[in-house]
């Protein structure tokens, strides 16, 4: 039953209330025309009652409700009489009960426009569901699609506020559904549309939106939390009422006419917290909160300081987003202090206009492109900017491999703010790079980079940058990225944005370039690990990457398309143990043959050791998220996590899938020598040991000889070591410790 019989009246047969509804939408927000409004409701309905049953879900539903429901939330945004009028006859469009022409012929122009400009995002449904060959009919190349899409989003914000609330209705109506449908409506909402609101900075959607999913996705962990916040309920309702009460009370004393309200906290930031800072339900304190509205912005100043002066304050619980706004616009004060009794509690101060501007986000300000009437704000030009920058990144990165990436990565609550060196502010994500800055300036100017200078000093490029850096980018004649910024192991860049134009750029060279430069990454690589007369088999290696041949494999090494640590991984489970050496090789434990479908480091949960053998409709590779499914002979199949082979084996035979993993906790691990030679210093050791410590490498013997003539430094350290994935990122760091020559795995009487 969707929300809109639960908001308004309805006749005694159940139907909704036209008349009243209508009566109360010209309450609510401002129509140009009622009686338009009311003919696109009947004509609805009528195409409704009108059409035969289907064996399509949607069509099976009520699409004339559901045009209602998507009205309210696009009332509850402010929108125009074109947009609910849009959306009362999406669905009527999309069931293909009516046509955009027969909408032109009897609305406007404008209404058919954003009906198809929702429809054009759609192609976001094809992309993160390869296997379906068109999207309402639509053919050709989804990355045009895709390009649609985006410029119907850019050219006006109406078109994502009613996809959004689409996607809205349809979470809401998936409750009584199959567990496919509801994961998979979950999935694409908690992926895609709910980082659209909170980039839009529609708070009160994208809460609702991940609350909803988070119930889908992870319905354990959800009823759980719920039934914590039921327990508590009472007393915390109690608590917030007292210090609700004393607030008001120290309001008033000071004529500040302000509005105190509690404040939900929502069941998926709370389960957010408790992952990302590992602790328990009883450890989130801001559960107790309370908000602040206040007329003007020295107010909340002022509430401040009346706050901080009734309870002690926590130490780095303040953050000030007035003075420094989050990138979708979001402006409060937020601090956290040890209120009555003693309990932690969180309190919000912003004003009035702050907060409708957090609700609302870009709708709070009713601007359009071409009927900007409100030019006292910039707010929406800068949150529709972000849309700009994913048509651009689509544009560069020539396909559609990352658009999920570029669509929901880069979404922080923290950013640094760094200066060009005209004093142009930058924001960018916290862990940025010289080189990221420089792709975010421009591409020809990333590819150029050459060095950089912060604050007028040169650093290394791998600095990250900090909230008031000056950064200028040192940059040569010609356009040539190093490889080397796509290893992540070294830290050169950190954002999807830098990495695609990067991977671009390689991809525009020529494959024999690109396989030549590949084969000798992948040489220098293998001499360094000590694997360069070890008995491999490269096509194999590649077969386990997923190409064709060798020469395919060291291609789409050098033009970015996989990483160094996958051909290592693939490498790793041809090594055979050598019980005869000093030095154990790598492997991982099994016996010393190794078929090429069997992986023995996966590690089952709950269960002894156990046949496993990859999957060939997925075919995971080592770093990859996986299920396994217990088969009658071949052991345990392992398969992606998100394989479609997979989900349907989760719904059908439940109790044979299993927990696994690729090994990294509790397997085997093998002392392994690695040899350094560097200039000598002081605090070189010491820096040698920071690298272990930081990567949780247990270190059991160090060697060390000086050459005081030379003043070289010769030492070889034995580390305990279980995958040649984590060597080479063990050597990457030590290599980029100053005064470091060269480092490479050392065999027995070797140097």
């Amino acid at each position: 039953m969707v929300k809109v019989r639960e908001d308004h009246p309805i006749h005694a047969d159940g139907s909704v209330d036209l008349d009243l509804w209508l009566e109360r939408l010209q309450e609510q927000v401002e129509v140009k025309d009622i009686d338009t409004v009311r003919q696109a409701c009947l004509y609805a309905k009528q195409l409704k009652e009108e059409a035969e049953p289907s064996e399509d879900s949607w069509k099976d539903s009520d699409s004339y409700l559901t045009g209602l429901e998507m009205a309210q939330i696009l009332i509850e945004l402010n929108q125009d009489q074109d947009a609910l009028v849009a959306a009362i006859l999406y669905r009527s469009v999309r069931e293909k009960r009516t046509t955009l022409e027969d909408i032109r012929r009897r609305f406007s122009q404008t209404i058919a426009t954003l009906i198809d400009g929702v429809l054009q995002m759609a192609a976001i449904g094809s992309r993160q569901n390869p296997r379906r060959e068109n999207v309402l009919g639509q053919s050709g190349n989804p990355l045009d699609n895709v390009r649609k899409m985006l410029v119907s989003m850019i050219d006006d914000v109406r078109v994502v506020l009613i996809k959004i609330a689409e996607r809205t209705c349809a979470i809401r109506r998936v409750k009584s559904d199959s567990r496919k449908k509801r994961y998979l409506v979950a999935r694409e909402v908690f992926d895609v549309y709910a980082p659209l609101a909170h980039r839009l900075g529609i708070g009160h959607i994208k809460w609702e939106l991940e609350d909803l999913s988070f119930r889908y996705l992870k319905p354990n962990d959800y009823k759980q939390i719920a039934s914590l916040l039921d327990e508590k309920r009472l007393d915390r309702q109690q608590f917030i009422e007292d210090a609700v009460s004393i607030l008001n009370a120290e309001l008033k004393k000071v004529n500040i006419d302000g509005d105190v309200m509690g404040r939900a906290k929502h069941i998926y930031s709370i389960w957010r917290k408790m992952q990302r800072k590992n602790i328990a339900f009883n450890q989130v304190y801001d559960i107790r909160a309370v908000r602040i509205l206040v007329p003007e912005i020295r107010d909340c100043y002022t509430v401040l300081g009346i706050v901080h002066g009734l309870w002690r304050n926590i130490p780095h619980e303040f953050d000030d987003y007035i003075a420094s706004p989050k990138p979708n616009g979001y402006r409060s004060l937020h601090t956290a202090v040890f209120g009555p009794s003693g309990k932690v509690l969180e309190i919000q101060i912003r004003t009035f206009s702050m907060h409708e501007e957090a609700e609302l986000g870009v709708c709070a300000h009713w601007l359009y492109k071409g009927t900007d009437t409100h030019s006292q704000s910039s707010s929406y030009e800068d949150k529709i900017a972000w849309l700009r920058q994913v048509l651009e990144w689509t544009e560069d990165l020539g396909g559609t491999e990352e658009f999920s990436e570029v669509i929901g990565g880069d979404v922080t609550h923290d950013r640094v703010y760094v200066f060009t060196p005209d004093g142009h502010v930058v924001d960018m994500p916290v862990g940025s790079t010289p080189v990221d800055f420089a792709y975010r300036v421009h591409t020809e100017v990333g590819h150029r980079c050459r060095g950089a200078k912060l604050n007028g000093r040169i650093v290394p490029l791998t600095r990250q940058l900090q909230t008031g850096d000056q950064v200028e980018i040192l940059t040569a004649s010609e356009e040539h990225p190093r490889r080397d910024w796509l290893n992540p192991n070294l830290g050169y860049i950190t954002s999807a944005r830098s990495r695609a134009k990067i991977q671009h750029w390689f991809k525009l060279q020529d494959k024999d370039k690109n396989a030549a430069a590949g084969k000798k990454i992948i040489d220098r690589e293998f001499r360094r690990l000590a694997l360069e007369n070890a008995d491999l088999n490269f096509d194999l290696m590649a077969k386990a990457v997923n190409h064709r041949s060798a020469d395919d494999m060291y291609a789409a090494l050098g033009a970015g398309d996989i990483r160094l640590s996958q051909v290592i991984n693939a490498a790793q489970q041809q090594v055979e143990t050598d019980h005869h050496d000093e030095q154990l090789d790598l492997a991982l434990p099994g016996s010393s043959v190794r078929s090429q479908s069997v992986y023995e480091g996966i590690k089952i949960r709950g269960v002894g050791n156990l046949l496993t053998t990859i999957a060939p409709c997925c075919k995971p590779v080592p770093g990859d998220p996986i299920i396994g499914y217990i088969t009658k002979s071949r052991g345990v199949s392992i398969h992606r996590d998100d394989c479609t082979n997979a989900f349907q084996l989760r719904q059908q035979e439940r109790e044979r899938m299993v927990e696994v993993s690729w090994g990294e906790e509790g397997e085997s691990t093998y002392p392994v020598d690695i040899y350094v030679e560097a200039f000598d210093r002081a605090g070189l050791l010491r820096d040698l040991m920071m690298v272990m410590a930081n990567e949780n490498v247990n270190l059991i013997a160090a060697n060390t000889q000086s050459d005081k003539k030379s003043n070289i430094a010769y030492l070889t350290l034995t580390i305990e070591i279980s995958r040649l994935e984590l060597l080479g990122k063990i050597m990457d760091k030590i290599n980029q410790i100053p005064n470091v020559t060269e480092v490479h795995r050392q065999r027995s009487g070797t140097r």
